[in-house]
């Protein structure tokens, strides 16, 4: 099994969103570690948006039937991204054979892209 998402996203969306809702758009899209990760970052947080977007898309789902921090991109020591799924986003990983996965996500000032690849043992 291979899964495959792509995702593209504006930063000023993500700029936006803080300035209208503040927190309740920082939690509604974001676990506690991201949000200290990026650190108010429109850019690194539109990166994981896309992330998110793109696993999604991978699982074959959209985000509807996930939610948003069903889908976590942590950062390793040298700041490499890499993902840990919850919930239903796990669940249906796991129902779909998809046991490891590769991320990657850049970004401009004004866009940001992720990409992910999931595949079976």
């Amino acid at each position: 099994m291979l899964a495959v998402g792509v995702d593209m996203v504006e930063v000023s969306r993500i700029d936006k969103g803080i300035a209208r809702h503040g927190d309740r758009f920082l939690n509604r899209f974001f676990t506690p570690q991201e949000q200290a990760y990026c650190a108010g970052r429109a850019t690194s947080l539109a990166g994981r948006i896309a992330i998110k977007e793109a696993v999604s898309k991978a699982l074959g789902t959209g985000i509807g039937d996930i939610s948003w921090t069903d889908v976590e991109v942590v950062n390793d020591d040298r700041g490499r991204p890499e993902l840990r799924l919850h919930n239903n986003a796990d669940n249906l990983a796991d129902s779909l054979g998809i046991r490891r996965w590769a991320i990657s996500l850049s970004h401009t000032e004004t866009h940001a892209i992720g990409f992910a690849v999931g595949t079976a043992d």
